[in-house]
């Protein structure tokens, strides 16, 4: 089967999974051996729709924290920065909850989502240039919940930490570094980390679903201080441009080399358990699994994926605008594993039988920033019941509309790991984790770590 075919094909499988959600636009791309293939589905916004396109703009949220994982290492590669040195070498005024965690902090933690704080804080310091700034004095509030390089737990806000790190290191914005060390020399001259400058071209608005209708969400734009985190504006074309630095061991389109073999497989490298499944790890940002890196990105209303396979020279790119989007990609996914990448269908987790006082041990409600977790035990089983808070796309933000999230009955498939038990649940995955004196203390869910509180 020719390129042209597989893509093809690929096109039906989103188109299938788009006509089941109902999102409203979606864009995928493909790139294979060095062959760019783009589609676009449906409309930008309900309300003033516009066809999407390989073109159109849409928010890729936290796969930005690629792009500044990116541009710390050309930092680290120009002996400017080094991931393992405290953080305070550069801001000696840093100050955390925890005084020893202030004092040891280091970028391999921020990187690696291990720094230990809060994660999920998204304050509103301003549209200035001093928004990073202003934000990093604002973590000295956020509590420490486990001691750096010990638990993964998503953190977004450790990610802000480092863009203001990046500041101080190059003398410059972080957008601006950004653009000098990463979006230009790769030619991404329509990826953009303004909304004043995207708005000049076609974009994507996220929706809610409502009464199984799609609703337009707002505010639209990203807090400035989350920029490192998730502030990338970006088309689908240009996201395969950009996987293409990992295809291209580290040179642009054009040639230029901008990372060195050894910074891309430092980035690739496997470094701490990530998820609730044993071959899922965190590297310098990127997700590594066996057969690719990957990265997702949630803002409101908007959902995006890439996929990178070095070695079979093929990346993945998705782009949508509802949270169904996610559903979207992830059949896209599947069908690159199994029809491109050839891999085995994967071996199915039954649940085992959990004795009594494990399943009561865990029963009870996990809080987090944005969302508590409650669990109830139905017979054998487990069952989350998910509650948020809102607090995006800033800490004062209610939770978007639309119906609450479902009950999810869950059971163990090994020690200390939980799996769906029915669909379209039966890929989630979440885990157990215990004390020092074996109590059950946390719930890792949604990649964060949930304190048991009762």
């Amino acid at each position: 089967m020719t390129s042209q075919a597989d893509f093809d094909e690929l096109r039906d499988i989103v188109a299938a999974e788009i006509a089941r959600t109902r999102v409203p636009g979606v864009a995928v791309g493909l790139l294979r051996d060095g062959e760019e293939f783009t589609a676009g589905f449906g409309v930008t916004n309900v309300n003033h729709p516009l066809p999407v396109d390989g073109d159109t703009l849409f928010q890729i949220g936290s796969i930005t924290k690629t792009f500044t994982a990116t541009v710390a290492m050309r930092l680290v590669e120009e002996g400017r920065l080094d991931l393992d040195a405290p953080v305070r070498r550069w801001l000696p005024e840093l100050q955390l909850a925890d005084p020893d965690v202030a004092a040891c902090v280091t970028p391999r933690h921020l990187l690696t989502h291990t720094a230990g704080f809060v994660g999920d804080y998204f304050s509103d310091t301003g549209r200035g240039d001093d928004a990073l700034a202003r934000y990093v004095t604002e973590l000295a509030d956020l509590e420490q919940l486990t001691p750096p390089g010990i638990v993964y737990s998503y953190c977004n806000s450790g990610f802000s930490l480092l863009g203001r790190v990046i500041e101080v290191i190059t003398g410059e914005t972080f957008e601006k570094a950004s653009q000098r060390l990463a979006l230009a020399p790769l030619g991404l001259e329509r990826s953009f980390l303004f909304p004043e400058d995207a708005m000049t071209h076609r974009f994507a608005v996220g929706h809610a679903n409502v009464q199984n209708n799609p609703v337009v969400l707002q505010p639209w734009q990203l807090t400035r201080s989350a920029t490192p985190a998730g502030g990338i504006i970006a088309s689908v074309r240009e996201l395969l441009r950009y996987a293409s630095l990992q295809l291209r061991d580290g040179r642009s389109p054009s040639g230029e080399r901008l990372l060195s073999h050894e910074s891309l497989q430092a980035m690739r490298q496997p470094l701490v358990p990530s998820t609730g499944l044993p071959d899922r790890s965190v590297g310098l940002a990127w997700n590594v699994a066996p057969s690719n890196i990957n990265h997702s990105g949630g803002t409101l209303g908007q959902r995006a994926f890439l996929m990178v396979c070095p070695d079979h020279a093929i990346a993945l790119a998705g782009l949508t605008n509802a949270r169904a989007g996610d559903r979207v990609m992830a059949a896209a996914a599947r069908w690159v594993g199994a029809n491109l990448l050839k891999l085995p269908k994967p071996p199915a987790t039954p649940p085992i039988v959990a004795d009594d006082g494990l399943l009561d041990a865990c029963v009870g409600l996990y809080r987090a920033p944005t969302r508590n977790i409650e669990i109830g035990r139905l017979g054998d089983a487990l069952v989350f019941r998910e509650i948020p808070l809102g607090g995006f796309p800033t800490k004062d933000s209610p939770e978007p509309p639309g119906p609450p999230p479902p009950p999810i009955r869950v059971g163990f498939y090994a020690e200390g790991r939980l799996v769906g038990l029915d669909p379209p649940y039966t890929e989630l995955r979440a885990e157990i984790l215990r004390g020092d004196d074996g109590s059950v203390n946390w719930l890792r869910f949604f990649s964060r770590i949930h304190k048991h509180v009762q």
